[in-house]
């Protein structure tokens, strides 16, 4: 199912019985319909993942969600501008630990397709692959997955088979993998990763939930194959740059996109050219011989 783009703001949701989601009141191109706040735990204590953006209202919404409960985490899964914000006055508010993501300040002034990143996220507890934290009848392990940004981290919520797939699997849109932290290799890798797993659910940051994983994951792993298929066709004419190369793998696409579709084929590159299939000489890349 599709979330429709009214949904209200401000209001619970219970999306399964130790899952109750919030939504921010920031929708934008690079949000959707905003970013979901997720309340794990339906006992004395409770986590929450991504708390969002440091708006009072948002703030406010949570902790009218968490209501008597304490809360025991607060938990991110990358710090773009529009996950782990609110981190801090949430933190400052209950006392909450903030635990997840490790922290991450990169400046990228290329076009954008995703916000930028906090430089206020300060964890108290970093969380590595496998890690796990634990409540009041409930566990999220921690999965590393690399390639969004390359401190991203997604939750498993081990007591229902439910996973938190922060920007990493979305239920609307594509990742945004945008260099240089933006590494094309490593997010085909985490998908790999989950298309091995056999959780139950996807809940991203942003979008619907995602009740077919495995199906999801398998078209977008083959959908960046295609366009790896398309970089090296657009190469097979001889050298270009990436600003010759846009217009005739995006088709159709509004030109004030074209920045921003630059970014994906970059990241492309830099993984064929890892993998020795192309090479560079300044602006112009160009097949190997072994290509």
């Amino acid at each position: 199912m599709e979330l429709p783009v009214d949904l209200p703001t401000g209001l619970a949701e219970t999306v399964e019985p130790l899952v109750r989601r919030v939504l921010a009141g920031n929708p934008s191109p690079f949000t959707y319909t905003g970013t979901q706040t997720y309340v794990v735990g339906a006992g004395a204590d409770v986590a929450v993942i991504d708390p969002g953006p440091a708006d009072d209202n948002h703030i406010a919404a949570i902790m009218a969600t968490v209501g008597d409960a304490r809360i025991a985490a607060i938990m991110c899964t990358h710090t773009h501008r529009d996950h782990s914000p609110a981190a801090a006055p949430l933190k400052a508010h209950t006392g909450a630990p903030v635990i997840g993501c490790a922290p991450l300040m990169l400046a990228d002034d290329g076009p954008r397709s995703d916000e930028a990143f906090d430089t206020s996220y300060t964890p108290d507890r970093v969380l590595t692959d496998g890690e796990r934290v634990t409540g009041d009848g409930w566990t999220l392990e921690a999965v590393a997955t690399p390639g969004h940004t390359s401190n991203h981290l997604c939750f498993a919520l081990l007591e229902s088979g439910a996973l938190f797939t922060g920007d990493h699997v979305m239920g609307w849109s594509t990742s945004v993998i945008s260099p240089p932290d933006g590494d094309m290799a490593a997010y085909m890798a985490s998908l790999a990763l989950l298309q091995d797993r056999t959780d139950r659910v996807y809940y991203p940051a942003h979008g619907a939930p995602v009740d077919n994983p495995a199906q999801l994951v398998r078209g977008m792993m083959g959908h960046r194959k295609q366009r790896e298929r398309q970089v090296l066709r657009q190469l097979d004419d001889g050298p270009q740059a990436i600003a010759a190369m846009v217009p005739q793998m995006y088709k159709g696409i509004d030109t004030r996109l074209y920045g921003t579709a630059g970014r994906s084929v970059l990241a492309h590159l830099i993984d064929l050219e890892t993998r020795g299939a192309v090479a560079r000489d300044g602006e112009m890349w160009r097949l190997t011989h072994g290509a």
